[in-house]
């Protein structure tokens, strides 16, 4: 780790907790068709100033920048029908946009009956002792902080990192951290992966980081998506129920398509600028009923005779 013009370069790699990512960020939004390698590479390790002994530290992101830790969404436990298959589009997605240079790790999902203890309504401060059992099921990832907290240790120890940057919010991970600043000379750096003032960084792994981001802003997650379609032996498209209101989206689809001649021709009109939208492309109007009904409208328009670029 030579230092150039006053610069430590610090040789650097990424290890997300899928589950705490989505569920910090990205559930409920139009986001989820991340694109992890920008979104760090760009925003968040630039954020963060670093000194070793006085000096400025310049990140560098290894060959292999991100470990990425998930599990397979179990069918008999998803919220949608294309729960499955989206993942798997995903996961496919960023295998395409960022060969070697993003290994995605999968633990599994857990789905087991359970006698739990339910909350007494009309006592709710008694015992759980004291509460009567139910049988529900039991739905756990299994093996993904584990498997972040050997990789990272393992990076860690046998040298092939600088700094690790850790991004949970789960003090599982926290001996493992403990251990790194122990046995290695390592940066240890956390992030949050949450919405700006809502989740504080639990104590337990603050303390052993070296520097903390304690969110993610959506403007940064807006500005690291994948492309709509990745090309391959077969292409990998977005899934539509990922857009932020999939309504909206199917509307004006359904309105262009008869106009530009196909579904695919439709998504390519509304992904170009359009002068007559204020140069916006149409897909970026789509998020709430007052901007789609800008693009509706000029549909519409040209549906009555005054004409619609394609």
């Amino acid at each position: 780790m030579a230092e150039v013009n006053g610069v430590v370069p610090l040789r650097t790699r990424v290890y997300i907790d899928g589950y705490n990512l989505y569920y910090g960020c990205l559930k409920g939004s139009p986001y989820k068709w991340l694109d992890l390698l920008p979104l760090f590479e760009k925003h968040i390790l630039p954020s963060a100033l670093i000194e070793r002994n006085g000096q400025p530290c310049q990140m560098t992101l290894l060959p292999l920048a991100i470990k990425f830790f998930t599990a397979k969404i179990l069918e008999k436990a998803a919220k949608a029908p294309d729960s499955v298959s989206s993942q798997a589009r995903y996961h496919t997605a960023l295998r395409k946009q960022h060969k070697n240079r993003i290994e995605i790790i999968e633990g599994y999902y857990s789905l087991t009956e359970s006698r739990v203890k339910i909350v007494d309504a009309a006592h709710p401060k008694r015992w759980p002792r004291d509460c009567q059992d139910a049988l529900a099921w039991k739905l756990e990832e299994k093996q993904s902080d584990v498997n972040l907290a050997l990789q990272a240790y393992h990076d860690a120890i046998t040298q092939e990192v600088d700094q690790v940057v850790i991004v949970t919010n789960d003090t599982d991970i926290a001996p493992a951290l403990k251990l790194i600043r122990l046995h290695t000379a390592v940066t240890i750096g956390l992030v949050i992966p949450a919405k700006q003032n809502v989740r504080i960084a639990n104590t337990e792994l603050s303390e052993q980081a070296h520097w903390v981001r304690s969110h993610i802003l959506p403007s940064e997650l807006a500005d690291s998506q994948l492309p709509r379609v990745l090309h391959g032996k077969s292409p990998t498209i977005k899934p539509e129920s990922w857009y932020a209101r999939p309504d909206l989206l199917e509307k004006i689809l359904q309105l262009a398509m008869p106009v530009v001649g196909s579904r695919g021709r439709a998504f390519k009109w509304m992904e170009e600028p359009n002068p007559y939208l204020e140069n916006h492309a149409p897909i970026d109007l789509i998020d709430t009923e007052e901007e789609a009904a800008k693009v509706i409208a000029y549909i519409e328009n040209y549906l009555a005779g005054n004409g619609m670029g394609k």
